[in-house]
């Protein structure tokens, strides 16, 4: 797939490496009459005493999903004057972790730093835990809750659970809170949670740094975001003393592993062997959609590609990255669990951009065997390393890593953080042309698109606050 362009793309890099970069390049577009400032710490309540009752949440998905259920759930939480248990994590089929909430993130910093906001303790009291919550109908699952359900809906639907059998237990609840219409505090909250009371535990901390530093090659200046990020460890001192040159760095975050090919339901150019295969993951790991396959008349391949339905390949991906302008000595970190056709479907970015590190490759083997078969602990990693970087691609605007990546860049970045966010329905349409488009027009086309993305605006309407945390409620409007 895609030869021509790939054979036009290495071309090109070897012709622009004596050439300067794009002037905008490692740049976030920006409105100078404004700028906004992080204010999510900013409190005008009370604290919560949370007499109604106790919520239990188990979140499902990956730690991303989880991260955004535990934000929601605080807020929940308070709007019901509620007292939240320190969540629990499920165990999810295809992430295979069993970490819990404490093997991640910060226990005691969570409760502490929410305080002044709700009660957060780490187990229901002694008297409520031989409850049958089942049986006493306290269990809400994601089924009887709506996905973006609006406050009113807690109000009058759980808060009379809560106050009659003093526990309420969530299960799943991915997305179950709206982000609109949300009162101002309770939204603010929200923002509080994800990108102040959620800090990772020493150990990814410490790891973090290690990413970071050796990506940046021991770089001295630091920025808010790392320090989020990495706590004390940001201290980190160049190990072998040498007055090192810095080096900025670009992390994409790969969004190509079997689950995503297989839920896509998209075509890779894999031929009979790639359709059996994933139909196979999927009559296993989601078999909703292959009932759905059975009975349903679902859209083609064809189609799912040209309205921007699937994952950049990592062809694709490579082909935008050259278009843009990034030199092929570029460091790039692919961030990403393992990608689905192995080295093979890597083969066009690893020799187009030779310079490509992994936190596998960046770490000694002691060094990343605590994290071995932690999925949501590795991915915690990639959280930081990618979060950090100078610039940020991202290949599918629907993962959950990337967003919140995206927005913790934003949060922190004071516009000096750039994120990459393909609109792949219209790269889909230029991709369309490989057999016959010049390198030219394809690289104005891709340069044009992406520049419409990459300038960030107030978030709009619904949108999340995690991912567009520009707004009146988690940041504060600065006119110029």
């Amino acid at each position: 797939m895609l030869t021509r362009l790939l054979a036009l793309a290495a071309h090109a890099l070897a012709e622009a490496e004596s050439k300067p970069e794009p002037q905008d390049l490692w740049q976030e577009p920006f409105d100078s009459a404004v700028s906004w400032t992080p204010c999510a710490d900013k409190r005008s309540w009370e604290p919560s005493e949370g007499l109604n009752g106790y919520i239990l949440v188990s979140a499902n998905g990956g730690i991303n999903q989880q991260r955004v259920a535990i934000c929601n759930a605080v807020a929940v939480s308070r709007l019901l004057n509620a007292t939240l248990v320190i969540p629990k994590f499920q165990y999810n089929s295809v992430w295979r972790d069993k970490s819990q909430f404490s093997d991640i993130y910060q226990e005691e910093h969570f409760i502490d730093y929410l305080k002044a906001d709700i009660r957060i303790v780490n187990a229901l009291p002694v008297e409520l835990q031989s409850l049958d919550l089942e049986a006493i109908g306290s269990i809400v699952t994601d089924v009887e809750v709506m996905k973006e359900s609006k406050p009113s809906f807690y109000v009058k639907k759980i808060l009379p659970v809560l106050l009659k059998n003093r526990v309420v237990h969530f299960v799943g609840f991915g997305n179950r809170l709206a982000f609109d219409p949300i009162p101002f505090e309770l939204q603010r909250l929200r923002c509080r949670c994800n990108f102040h009371a959620l800090r990772f535990v020493d150990k990814i901390q410490e790891t973090g740094a290690l990413l970071v530093k050796r990506m940046q090659n021991y770089r001295t200046h630091s920025n808010p975001l790392e320090h989020n990020l990495l706590g004390r460890f940001i201290e980190k001192v160049n190990p072998d003393g040498k007055n090192n040159v810095s080096s900025r760095y670009l992390a994409v975050h790969l969004r190509f592993e079997i689950d995503m090919a297989a839920y896509s339901m998209c075509y890779f150019g894999g031929g009979k062997d790639e359709e059996e295969e994933l139909e196979a993951y999927r009559s296993i790991h989601f078999p909703v959609l292959t009932l759905l396959r059975k009975t349903t008349k679902v859209p083609s391949a064809a189609f799912l590609r040209s309205e921007g339905k699937c994952p950049l390949t990592p062809e694709e991906a490579v082909l935008m990255l050259a278009a843009l302008g990034f030199k092929r000595s570029t460091s790039v970190y692919i961030a990403g669990a393992e990608i689905y056709g192995g080295k093979s479907r890597m083969a066009a970015i690893t020799r187009l951009y030779p310079n490509l590190i992994t936190k596998e490759s960046l770490l000694s083997s002691a060094e990343i065997e605590p994290f071995r078969n932690y999925s949501s602990q590795l991915a915690a990693l990639d959280f930081i390393v990618c979060a950090a970087a100078d610039a940020f691609a991202m290949t599918d605007s629907g993962s959950q890593l990337s967003s919140l990546v995206s927005g913790h860049r934003m949060y922190y970045g004071g516009r000096k953080l750039p994120t990459i966010r393909p609109n792949k329905r219209r790269l889909a349409s230029i991709f369309l042309k490989n057999s016959t488009i010049e390198w030219k027009e394809f690289e104005d086309r891709v340069r044009k698109t992406i520049k419409q993305t990459k300038q960030v605006h107030e978030r709009p309407v619904a949108r999340s606050i995690y991912r567009h945390p520009r707004c009146p409620e988690c940041m504060c409007k600065i006119e110029q």
